[in-house]
């Protein structure tokens, strides 16, 4: 008898209608967060709202395009996971930066295309680096991203920062209806319409929030039908020593941000993250990251917030997130359609986005699990790695003082966390314990360098 092949659930391709749904629902959850980045850097560049139609088409093109790449994968490029691409937020000052001391968008796009080339050559390294990334770390990253997700979440149940009625009872009532749709849908309707809980949610929403008043549609009829971005639209790249300097910790930031985002979505689906698969998502970063300074847009990464639908839908096939990655593309090519996503009202996201977060963080506490914190130092790492990770979250201007450079890399949260708890996995785990030092059992708050439950690959762990 012929024996057939088990497909693992990442390479499963769901029936079209499934494909469709479960790639919309992606979109929205990282529509948001993908044209806020054009929105800030040419507002902050005063650039007409011709130019920031422009930019923000060519962002969802990208955007698009990276998520296939990752998704599908090419030779060495993408990771072959459920990973939607976006433009990264640690970018933003310097750009904003670069963009209005003289350098204007050329500047931008020279320093963002070597970034990219620094990305793809730096990509084995980090491949290598996996060992110093095992439970104690990436659980605690995970932890994290999550945490420092919540208050997106929360600005937009509020209305969006800068939005007139921000923190309206009306708008956190909206927020709070999303969630409780959510929710009832996860609980009570039949496991397919449960996968789909947030795009139900933020339908439902929608059509709520119509005749309140919440919506504005005058955007779609200006938008064009179609719109296609050309490589170098304004104008040759040049290429300044500190734009590209300081571009250049951005990368080192989102390849922070990105391994810790690739190694979640790999826990997740079952499908971990080995040294090879993780140099080939980097590199795929790095190739979209190009990209985006050939055709307009920005630096590109994981997009945190689609690690928490994957957890909560656990629709775990990266074709699903393929066919996001392919509407993405076609919002890029008609501006139309674009326009149409973004009048979501930012509450309704906000009640979304409370469900999706707080999975991420749920699945960070999952993984540390798998973690001893009986008579080691385990607990202060995670300890001290979660407060370094909140702190510039719940304090954004700590920082404000110090070099430009430090901020790039302190204000993310994401990758402040990350550097604290290989540092202290290192400190406390890999170096020699201190002579005739026995551990007590303090419940992880005491002793040293004992390496069980840290070390241990992840099936032996207990």
């Amino acid at each position: 008898m012929a024996q057939t092949t088990a497909v693992h659930p990442v390479d499963e391709v769901p029936p079209v209608r499934q494909l469709a749904a479960f790639g919309l629902q992606h979109v929205l959850a990282m529509y948001a967060g993908a044209v806020a980045v054009p929105l800030i850097v040419g507002g902050a560049m005063k650039l007409s709202p011709a130019d920031l139609a422009y930019l923000i088409t060519a962002d969802l093109l990208v955007c698009g395009i990276a998520t296939l790449i990752q998704c599908v994968g090419f030779w060495r490029f993408g990771v072959r996971l459920p990973i939607m691409q976006g433009c990264t937020f640690a970018a933003v000052s310097p750009m904003v930066l670069i963009g209005t001391t003289g350098g204007g968008l050329p500047a931008i796009y020279g320093s963002v295309i070597v970034a990219g080339l620094a990305i793809m050559l730096l990509a084995p390294v980090f491949g290598t680096l996996l060992r110093f990334f095992p439970p104690l770390v990436t659980g605690t990253v995970i932890l994290i991203i999550g945490i420092s997700l919540l208050p997106v979440a929360g600005n937009w149940a509020a209305g969006g920062v800068g939005s007139a009625d921000f923190g309206a009872p009306k708008n956190i009532a909206l927020a709070l209806f999303v969630l409780v749709v959510v929710l009832g849908v996860q609980r009570f309707a039949p496991a397919f319409l449960s996968r789909i809980a947030v795009l139900i949610g933020i339908g439902v929403g929608l059509a709520a929030a119509v005749p309140f008043g919440f919506t504005d549609f005058d955007g779609v009829g200006d938008a064009d039908w179609v719109g296609i971005s050309t490589p170098f639209h304004f104008g040759a790249p040049t290429f300044e020593f500190s734009a590209i300097v300081s571009m250049l910790v951005v990368a080192l930031v989102t390849m922070t941000e990105t391994t810790g985002d690739l190694i979640a979505v790999g826990e997740m689906t079952d499908r971990r993250i080995e040294p090879r698969s993780l140099s080939d998502g980097l590199r795929a970063d790095g190739l979209s990251t190009v990209l985006g300074g050939v055709f307009n847009t920005f630096p590109y990464t994981a997009y945190a917030q689609n690690v928490g639908l994957v957890g909560m839908t656990r629709v775990r096939s990266r074709w699903v997130v393929a066919t996001a990655g392919g509407i993405l593309v076609l919002l890029g090519l008609l501006p139309k359609l674009g326009a149409v996503v973004a009048a979501v009202p930012a509450p309704v996201l906000g009640g979304a986005g409370l469900v999706m977060f707080g999975t991420v963080a749920a699945s960070g506490l999952r993984t540390l699990t798998q973690v001893d914190f009986k008579g080691n130092n385990n607990l202060t790492v995670v300890a001290v790695s979660v407060a370094m990770g909140v702190l510039p979250v719940g304090v954004p201007t700590i920082y404000e003082k110090f070099p430009d450079w430090f901020q790039t890399v302190m204000n993310s949260g994401i990758s402040a966390g990350c550097l604290t708890a290989i540092a202290l996995n290192l400190l406390f785990n890999h170096l020699p314990a201190k002579a005739g030092s026995a551990a007590p059992e303090l419940d992880g708050l005491a002793g040293g360098g004992t390496e069980e439950g840290v070390e241990k690959s992840r099936e032996e762990v207990v």
